[in-house]
């Protein structure tokens, strides 16, 4: 049976929801809840291996969706973002325009000191590539960076596709690895909605 691969976009954070670059904050009650609601409508495969991200959003949301992970995966961390972990994007944007609009802008910058999205492309076209062709179904919970490169080495697209994707918290995507490669299966139109902010 082909391998199947259910990535999870951690959910949001207070410092998400600001702007934030992440450190390695907990999610609130309103990330957990909207973990929880998710929760009541994802199925998961039976025996499914469950992993995640080091990060304690990615473990919470993990516990919160009913999943325990039966690893932390150090492949499955965030986008390092470097000397700018803990600051608010609209700081970044007065004090470094330049520096934040060549990261926007080219998936191989990395002016913060950390990685860049090629970086994380790398990585995670390494553990993909890595995996069992069949077996056991696995769900990791992860971030939306770390989405945004699976997309990108599933689809074979160049990584400047990363730059135009847009992962929102608690986002699903499946693939499906087959002969052929990955496959990308959208399913998720009845997901819940997340709560708006109010």
């Amino acid at each position: 049976m082909p391998l199947i691969l259910h990535l999870i976009a951690h959910a949001a954070t207070a410092e998400l929801r600001a702007g934030t670059f992440p450190a390695d904050e907990a999610l609130d009650a309103r990330g957990l809840a909207d973990a929880t609601r998710a929760a009541a409508h994802w199925r998961w495969p039976r025996n499914a291996v469950v992993l995640a991200s080091p990060a304690l959003r990615a473990r919470q949301t993990a516990e919160a969706l009913g999943l325990h992970a039966t690893a932390i995966e150090p492949a499955l961390a965030d986008l390092d973002a470097g000397r700018w972990r803990g600051q608010r994007i609209v700081a970044i944007a007065q004090d470094a325009p330049e520096q934040l609009e060549t990261w926007i802008n080219d998936p191989a910058a990395a002016p913060h000191g950390g990685e860049s999205f090629v970086d994380v492309l790398q990585r995670m076209g390494a553990w993909l590539d890595a995996l069992p062709p069949d077996g056991a179904g696995i769900v990791a919970v992860t971030h939306a960076a770390v989405l945004r490169a699976a997309l990108a080495h599933a689809l074979g697209t160049a990584p400047e596709a990363m730059l135009r994707i847009d992962i929102a918290p608690l986002t699903r995507i499946v693939l499906t690895r087959s002969p052929r490669g990955w496959t990308l299966r959208l399913d998720d139109a009845l997901a819940p909605p997340t709560s708006q902010p109010g």
